[in-house]
């Protein structure tokens, strides 16, 4: 058996970089028909058309997955280029890095709206096209902070935890009538956001390669596959999971 998703529709949100446009690489090169997103037109097709440089049939939708018109754009341009998506990933997220003291509501909203709210209403309208054909494949990008919590990350973890839980929700919810949910999550994976975070955040790359057990960063293709053998038939018993590609990070109680 190989991991293959030939002739599958696949939704990757917030695709134009980072782990996103890895998993929308990974997808193509396995035989998807992969929709590219951004909130700006301009990334969503340059990041479609390096993904089709590469031989992936790549479909930019500009849509911004936080707000309930957006979600509604993204599906029905997929309708309309491809039909149905047979595979979701809930990619598209931010972050919010600050005392909880001083934590602006406007941040907290920001967060919670598009890493939590705006996973649920893709989620709700990838089902309303999956369920009456009986299958799909639904995965949330989540976090290690979705099991834990570090300082200064209250929206963050808050929005995380909770994607976790619907999660679990929404396996159980949807098992019977042949979608899979799953949550990957990862630690930390080098991105140029990641770079962004080190800054706010106050810590180092030595101090992450210390408190990793792994010693290292990962990398954005090791969450792709992740994502690849999730959305294939080789994990079809698979459902509710959460799949922590963090190094060890998670099952290390030291300093």
């Amino acid at each position: 058996m190989e991991l293959r998703l030939d002739g599958q529709v696949a939704i990757v949100t917030g695709s134009s970089m980072g782990i996103g446009k890895a998993i929308a690489l990974a997808y193509g090169q396995a035989g998807a028909r992969v929709v590219v997103n951004s909130r700006d037109e301009a990334r969503a097709r340059a990041a479609a058309d390096e993904l089709g440089a590469a031989g992936v049939d790549a479909y930019p939708v500009a849509a911004d997955v936080s707000q309930a018109e957006g979600v509604a754009r993204l599906f029905e341009a997929t309708n309309l280029h491809w039909g149905r998506p047979d595979v979701l990933v809930n990619n598209a997220g931010t972050n919010a890095i600050a005392p909880s003291e001083h934590l602006a509501l406007l941040d907290w909203q920001r967060t919670i709206d598009l890493n939590l709210t705006g996973a649920f209403l893709c989620a709700q309208a990838a089902a309303q096209r999956m369920l009456p054909r009986g299958r799909g494949v639904i995965i949330n990008i989540s976090s290690i902070l979705g099991e834990t919590a570090l300082p200064q990350r209250a929206a963050y973890c808050s929005a995380k935890h909770g994607l976790n839980g619907l999660t679990k929700v929404l396996a159980v919810e949807w098992a019977s009538r042949g979608i899979r949910v799953h949550a990957i999550n990862p630690a930390y994976i080098a991105t140029s956001l990641d770079i962004e975070d080190q800054a706010s955040g106050g810590y180092s790359v030595a101090d992450i390669e210390r408190r990793t057990p792994l010693g290292r960063y990962g990398t954005v293709e090791e969450v792709a596959n992740t994502a690849l053998f999730l959305a294939s038939d080789l994990s079809s018993y698979l459902t509710g999971s959460r799949i922590d590609v963090d190094g060890g990070w998670l099952a290390n109680g030291g300093w």
